[in-house]
């Protein structure tokens, strides 16, 4: 049994839109940030050094293609951790010395030191 013209040219529309819905979903994905890590290494800025943060070093990179940045924050090698802010905040606390980052997807991080460990 063959479908009428008419038939065809539906499925045709339904399969078309769905193909568009779901290409601008994707693309809404990736580009938002949430989806930063699906994308490729050059779309992301080089390694940059930031001033110290309650003496902890940082490097940031941003990526140019979407709303994420990525931190490395380190103490000497006494501690290192890797920081990603895809889309939206991302944040993180240290054992050493109880600091809270904040790591926003423009790539600008903070700290703070929390009650217990406020230096006197």
């Amino acid at each position: 049994m063959a479908l009428s013209p008419r038939s065809r040219r539906r499925s045709t529309a339904f399969a078309l839109i769905a193909s568009v819905t779901l290409f601008g979903l994707a693309s809404w994905y990736v580009f938002s940030g949430r989806g930063a890590g699906l994308l490729p290494q050059s779309s992301w800025g080089s390694w940059r050094e930031r001033p110290q943060v309650n003496d902890w070093g940082v490097q940031v990179r941003v990526n140019s293609w979407s709303n994420a940045a990525e931190a490395y924050v380190y103490m000497g090698k006494a501690e290192s951790f890797t920081m990603k802010a895809y889309g939206t905040r991302g944040s993180a606390s240290t054992d050493m010395d109880g600091t809270r980052f904040t790591l926003t997807p423009d790539g600008k991080i903070t700290g703070q030191w929390t009650q217990e460990h406020r230096p006197r």
